[in-house]
């Protein structure tokens, strides 16, 4: 074992400076409408190979919730992070409750482009 993340892609916890980035990048989406709130949502993205980033929490109770969202990200080749606050990324999504998963979608011609690809250079 190296220590090194199996998945290069995978990004264990981010930093404050990444986090605050991918919470500005949520904030966008939802603004562009391009984001599914909620593990079913994002699981059902991902299924339907539509998701372009997926974002989850790590204080959620019990983490089991999110446990196939990693796997799921990585057999479909899509980024992931986890944040560090769940009341955080519900406000970034635009809502007053908890959001414990979100995932931005794909869209032809959206102007959320070369905003997401910064999260993901630094993730990968």
């Amino acid at each position: 074992m190296t220590g090194e993340p199996v998945n290069p892609k995978a990004y264990p916890l981010a930093n404050a400076q990444l986090t605050t980035s991918i919470l500005d990048l949520v904030q966008q989406a939802a603004n562009y409408k391009q984001l599914k709130k909620g593990a079913n949502e994002a699981t059902k993205t991902l299924n339907r190979g539509i998701s372009e980033f997926v974002v989850m929490v790590v204080d959620t109770e019990p983490l089991e919730i999110l446990l196939h969202l990693p796997f799921l990200a990585e057999d479909k080749n899509v980024p992931y992070v986890f944040v560090p606050s769940k009341q955080a990324l519900g406000r970034a999504c635009g809502v007053t409750r908890p959001v414990i998963a979100c995932s931005i979608t794909k869209n032809e011609g959206s102007q959320l482009k070369s905003p997401i690809q910064q999260p993901k250079d630094a993730i990968e």
